[in-house]
């Protein structure tokens, strides 16, 4: 089988007029959304080939192993895409129970809240698990 062969399931998706398409990496066994985030073909074939999410990085412009330098790093259980195939669910076993750079189980931690007054605001409901200082040494 060539490499070609190996690789038509990416273009059975749809990507955006970047070559990318959105990821949500969810928890297998709670079902939490914990992170949602870019894949272009390349860290979507690595993700598959690797066994663990690879990402693309818009504000860096490369690809990059999520935990390469928290060792957070998630583990693929499943991989499914949308009935339009243009968004990518992934079940994963998250490494350290910690997915968001800040610290915390999940990136979704705001929620909308709102006061006596009825003014709107975001309100982080989601305790910092490790500070981000202690994960990510370079910073």
């Amino acid at each position: 089988m060539t490499q070609d062969n190996k690789n038509n399931w990416l273009d059975d998706l749809k990507w955006d007029e970047q070559g990318l398409i959105p990821a949500i990496a969810q928890d297998e066994k709670t079902g939490k959304v914990v992170m949602f985030a870019w894949m272009n073909r390349d860290s979507l074939a690595m993700t598959i080939d690797l066994k663990r999410a690879v990402y693309w990085s818009r504000s860096r412009q490369k690809i990059w192993a999520k935990g390469e330098e928290s060792g957070h790093i998630q583990v693929l259980k499943s991989l499914r895409v949308d009935c339009d195939k243009d968004v990518v669910l992934m079940n994963i076993e998250q490494i350290g129970g910690i997915a968001c750079h800040t610290g915390r189980e999940s990136c979704f931690y705001f929620e909308l809240s709102e006061d006596n007054d009825h003014n709107k605001h975001w309100q982080a409901v989601e305790p910092v698990l490790k500070d981000p200082k202690t994960i990510y040494k370079n910073k």
